[in-house]
């Protein structure tokens, strides 16, 4: 619990990870890599920031749009592997800024996350990365970043949940069998 300790010592407390806006789900895993889908920045309780970098929001306030993303992906690293520590390594960062086509500074823009992921994962946060610029994100986000974890072994929280119900099924069918008999 190393990492959930770094986290109240930097003041962070995470969220729940939001739902996915379309058909697909936060993270897939497979064999030791966790993909993360694309997340944006928001806070619980204020309106979705919309707009782009360089015309409607400044590099540094875009900055602070990676950062709040970033706390959204941890969230979601929380909620499937249940413990931080089981993350090894942040393999790969791709960060997309809705900007102007005159702006250019899309990488430091993205080190709002970065940043963040050094700081609460230490040398596990450093990543390689790819930090460009869009005509448009979805709903008009500033940002969106998606991620891939290397992971420690043992089963995603989402996996045992999966094996639990199905394990519930199974005793739920036997059940009304032996009573129909």
């Amino acid at each position: 619990m190393k990492t959930e300790r770094r986290l109240k010592e930097l003041g962070i407390e995470l969220t729940m990870p939001t739902a996915p806006l379309a058909n697909y789900v936060n993270a897939v895993r497979t064999g030791n890599l966790l993909y993360l889908a694309g997340k944006g920045p928001g806070l619980p309780g204020h309106p979705l920031p919309v707009g782009k970098v360089g015309r409607d929001f400044t590099k540094e306030q875009g900055y602070e749009f990676a950062r709040q993303t970033g706390l959204s992906l941890i969230a979601v690293m929380k909620a499937e592997l249940g413990d931080l520590d089981r993350v090894k390594r942040i393999v790969k960062v791709l960060g997309m800024v809705n900007a102007t086509p005159e702006f250019g500074e899309q990488p430091e823009v993205i080190n709002g996350c970065s940043d963040l992921f050094v700081t609460v994962f230490g040398d596990r946060g450093r990543h390689a990365r790819s930090a460009v610029g869009m005509g448009s994100l979805p709903r008009g986000i500033p940002v969106e970043i998606e991620v891939i974890v290397e992971v420690n072994a043992g089963p995603a929280r989402g996996s045992a949940t999966a094996a639990a119900r199905k394990s519930a099924v199974r005793t739920k069918r036997k059940s009304a069998k032996a009573k129909r008999r």
